[in-house]
């Protein structure tokens, strides 16, 4: 008999899941009981993968690096990454904006709605503004000087990923530049290191089925008030539409320029983007993209190396086309008075500067929101009812955007491989 597939055993996984927390909420203690004895199994999956994360980055990039023999080649591959990275993020809010502005779910949204919506999650919106005041409190260069780490076992421990990136590539140009025999046996640590780790995240996928179904259930429960999520479908639909048109412009682009097969690459990538839905975080699912981009795309290990840990910390595609949409539908439901050539210009540069300093965490993208809708002048009396709009629905469209974000890694891994 031949064995299931691991995407096919991760699918299995998320809809026994779906189905299960729709059965435990109409249970009578059923949420309790998915809280506390189901979603636990999922928190200990992504802190497995969050655990090998950092190790992963050091050894990949620092025996990438020192592979390549040549620090010019470090220059180009740096520069063509980046340069190809800017590129989709900005068609990305370009898709997204251009949905926005066709369908307008924004336009005919009742006061009651608005009101019933603001009252439930005041809150949550409140917390994320302040999450954002802390952001914005720093000063223009801030985020340059964070790339920087003063102490590198700090950034271990955080983790700060482009601090880790920063200490892999300087570490890597080192032993470049030092005799090769002195280097050699740090290289060899650092390769037999990657290989430890890449037979960890082996071993670890293979509790992947049941913590995808651990998380689904979790994520189900949550959903309290179906007639709100209703309401917003219009919403939903135009950042799932745009996702969608990504994921169709990536293809594209593997087809064009790496001469594969777009189902050949979502065949062998899907357990990476399956894994990105359920955890919605593209720092925990990293492990498992550079496994599947190595061992299944056929891509060197000094380029997803270099491109995987930068694109997991500067590429959010999916959140810059999220928020695209998202700035705009809160424009067109309070402040319609703001929708501007000019300010969906300025929505476009912050946006992109936004994903650039975005976390690889879940919600992530609702806190630079908060930026991008301060940058065009949005009044800030009305800013949490904003927020509030569109938090019924954060959650299940931040699984779909990550999904967007570690293909596009995936996407420029194979373009830069291939140039």
């Amino acid at each position: 008999m031949k064995k299931l597939a691991l995407h096919w055993k991760i699918i299995i996984g998320m809809i026994l899941g779906i189905i299960f927390g729709f059965i435990m909420n109409s249970v009578d203690g059923g949420k309790g009981f998915v809280s506390d004895w189901i979603a636990p199994f999922g928190k200990i999956f992504i802190n497995l993968l969050k655990l090998i994360a950092v190790p992963l980055i050091l050894a990949s990039l620092i025996k990438g690096i020192s592979d390549l023999k040549d620090i010019s080649k470090i220059r180009s591959m740096g520069l063509r990454t980046i340069g190809i990275y800017i590129g989709t993020t900005v068609i990305a809010i370009i898709i997204g904006l251009s949905i926005v502005n066709i369908i307008k779910p924004g336009e005919g949204m009742p006061k009651e709605t608005i009101e019933k919506i603001n009252t439930t999650y005041q809150g949550n919106a409140d917390a994320m503004i302040s999450k954002a005041k802390v952001t914005q409190d720093a000063g223009p260069l801030q985020a340059l000087v964070d790339i920087f780490p003063s102490n590198i076992f700090q950034s271990f421990a955080k983790p700060a990923m482009l601090q880790v990136i920063f200490f892999s590539l300087l570490f890597g140009i080192c032993l470049l530049l030092i005799p090769e025999e002195k280097a050699k046996p740090m290289v060899k640590f650092f390769d037999s290191l990657n290989e430890a780790i890449m037979k960890m995240v082996d071993l670890i996928m293979l509790f992947a089925p049941y913590a995808v179904f651990a998380l689904m259930a979790n994520v189900i429960i949550a959903f309290d008030d179906t007639t709100i999520l209703v309401k917003l479908l219009g919403y939903a639909a135009c950042v799932v539409f745009g996702l969608f048109l990504m994921i169709c412009f990536y293809m594209l682009l593997i087809k064009l320029i790496t001469k594969k097969s777009p189902f050949w690459f979502l065949k062998r990538f899907s357990p990476a983007q399956l894994l990105a839905f359920s955890t919605s975080s593209s720092a925990a699912t990293l492990p498992v993209t550079m496994e599947r981009v190595e061992e299944h795309l056929g891509v060197d290990k000094e380029v997803s190396g270099f491109v995987l840990p930068v694109g997991a910390t500067l590429n959010m595609d999916g959140t810059s086309l999220y928020q695209g949409i998202a700035a705009v539908f809160i424009m067109q439901v309070i402040w319609p008075e703001g929708l501007t050539f000019t300010n969906q210009l300025v929505i476009v540069g912050t946006a992109l500067l936004a994903s650039i300093g975005s976390a690889a965490v879940p919600s992530a993208g609702m806190v630079m929101l908060v930026i991008v809708l301060e940058a065009i002048g949005f009044p800030p009396e009305l800013l949490p009812i904003g927020l509030a709009l569109i938090f019924a629905v954060d959650r299940p469209l931040d699984m779909c955007r990550t999904v967007v974000n570690v293909t596009g890694d995936a996407t420029v891994s194979m373009i830069v491989a291939k140039s």
